[in-house]
């Protein structure tokens, strides 16, 4: 009888520890399946490197784009510029409304297509009354010393023009620069057709 007894309570004791154990075992995968389940992160998206440098390829790409259609831009205008600077006949350092006067190479004598200047010159002189100075020009072909006596010579068959033309010989001066003070400083025919000219400057 105490035999049975004995085996009862050891049977009980047996049951209860395995309720316990098996308790624990539960607690602790609900534990885990509660951790399983923690609240979302949310990523903000991030450029990549390969991202940034396609972004700032494409920028460059388009900056040079503008800049090489602006280089040529200006290009095309300086090539215009160029351009019209070699169509322009200078009009030498005249005092205005005075224009200058032109010579053939190695000559002295007025041209005929000069002359209405040298007329028009006159008329502004025998109205203004004004001083002038003739300044007798050369290109640079020839020795200093001979550009110096063909400036000079240039500049006195402008004044005797003038003079025959009624102006008055004392308010006209005479000098010679020679091949001195080019207003071209090209070296071909367009650059020294307009260097071989006289200037007539008012100087009071």
């Amino acid at each position: 009888m105490k035999k049975e007894v004995i085996r009862l309570l050891v049977g009980a004791v047996l049951l209860v520890s395995l309720s316990f154990y098996l308790g624990g075992c539960a607690q602790q995968k609900v534990d885990a399946g509660t951790s399983s389940h923690s609240p979302a992160v949310t990523v903000q998206p991030v450029d990549t490197p390969s991202t940034a440098a396609s972004t700032a390829t494409s920028t460059e790409s388009l900056m040079s784009e503008g800049d090489i259609a602006a280089g040529q831009e200006e290009s095309l205008d300086a090539s215009s510029s160029e351009m019209n600077q070699a169509d322009t006949i200078l009009e030498g350092r005249s005092s205005g409304p005075m224009l200058p006067v032109y010579f053939d190479f190695d000559r002295f004598n007025i041209r005929e297509d000069q002359k209405v200047r040298i007329e028009n010159n006159a008329a502004f002189i025998k109205e203004s009354h004004k001083s002038i100075r003739i300044e007798g020009n050369c290109d640079e072909r020839g020795t200093n010393e001979y550009n110096m006596a063909l400036g000079m010579r240039r500049a006195n068959s402008s004044k005797k023009y003038l003079v025959n033309l009624g102006v008055d010989e004392n308010l006209l001066g005479t000098i010679s620069y020679g091949e001195e003070k080019p207003l071209n400083y090209g070296h071909d025919e367009l650059a020294w057709s307009q260097n071989r000219r006289d200037d007539f400057v008012i100087i009071k």
